[in-house]
């Protein structure tokens, strides 16, 4: 799937800027892409880039209209029709990492057919995978895991990527969602796999591999969601982590979407444990991976440090803070073979 570049960034009109994830994921991690943003009245995300028309948009270069957002289901909003349609018939692909194909929505459909536009379902794939066999394989796997959905479980892999990298590890990012195919290039959306082939699928895109190399894998959902943890736990099993990393968001109480109390940490750590020893009796948590974007800087290095003493881990905020600690913990846990 070959996406061409640079993008018009469309957030619709969501309510928040979780449900707008995609954009902010693909603007942070690729901002030399993201020209301008295209929002409807009403939207309460903004990622701080212009705000382009159509005709603005075009005359600065850019060449695909990014559906970036994420909602319940997956699903395209009938009245974002127009305006997708609309950006067709001004000469724009489009992309999109909702569930519902583009090309099934007939407007856009006839829409792209007589324009001669392409159409780009990222979170759909033509190929097919096999079983998962939980054999193990060569080659050092991180994964990160979840007390809730949306909490940093991509940044936090990002981050590592390129601070392992820096530190001279072989590290590669392994996208399993539709932001970090976009960011990547490569990967598949696990969510969009049929369930028996979840875990194939993840060792497709992590496969046998140098002895010292590292696949930093991208988690999804959490085991303790009522809604994502048969995806979650696929991707555990899939992934056969040596080491994983706990993602979590210190200001909710509920599991987004559903009134499920949030997990502690402790629960998350034992449960993975417990899970992810039936493809490696290994596996060990190596940090905690903490998004204090609603803290000040002070209250977020107290927890941060009250939680690596709790867990005997390092604790960190790898946006905020960057991924030192964790990549000594890697390095000390994980000497090269």
């Amino acid at each position: 799937m070959q996406i061409a570049t640079p993008y018009l960034m469309f957030l619709g009109d969501v309510p928040d800027t979780l449900a707008a994830k995609t954009a902010y994921g693909i603007k942070d991690w690729r901002p030399e892409w993201c020209v301008g943003q295209m929002r409807l009245p009403g939207c309460a995300a903004d990622l701080g880039i212009p705000d382009m028309t159509l005709p603005e948009a075009l005359a600065k270069g850019c060449r695909t209209l990014v559906i970036g957002v994420v909602n319940a289901g997956g699903v395209l909003p009938d009245h974002w029709v127009k305006e997708i349609v609309a950006a067709i018939e001004a000469g724009l692909d489009v992309a999109s990492g909702l569930h519902v194909k583009l090309g099934a929505v007939p407007a856009i459909a006839e829409a792209a057919a007589r324009r001669g536009r392409q159409l780009h379902d990222v979170r759909h794939t033509d190929e097919r995978f096999p079983t998962g066999k939980g054999t193990k394989r060569a080659g050092r796997r991180l994964l990160t895991v979840g007390t809730d959905c949306s909490v940093g479980k991509k940044y936090t892999v990002l981050a590592l990527e390129r601070g392992m990298r820096a530190r001279g590890l072989d590290a590669d990012f392994r996208a399993t969602g539709q932001t970090g195919v976009f960011i990547s290039g490569r990967g598949v959306a696990i969510d969009a796999v049929v369930a028996d082939f979840i875990s194939g699928a993840v060792e497709t895109i992590s496969p046998e591999a140098a002895p010292n190399h590292w696949d930093l894998i991208e988690g999804q959902g959490s085991l303790y969601h009522p809604s994502f943890a048969g995806v979650s736990l696929g991707l555990l099993h899939g992934a056969q982590p040596d080491a994983f990393v706990v993602c979590h968001e210190p200001t909710r109480t509920n599991m987004r979407g559903v009134k499920h109390p949030l997990p502690t940490i402790r629960q998350v750590i034992d449960l993975t444990v417990q899970l992810g020893s039936l493809t490696n009796p290994a596996i060990r948590p190596v940090g905690i991976a903490v998004n204090t974007q609603a803290l000040a800087e002070g209250e977020a290095r107290a927890l941060l440090d009250t939680l690596g003493s709790e867990h005997g881990l390092p604790a960190t905020d790898p946006v905020r803070f960057g991924v030192d600690g964790l990549v000594d913990r890697i390095v000390a846990d994980f000497p090269a073979l």
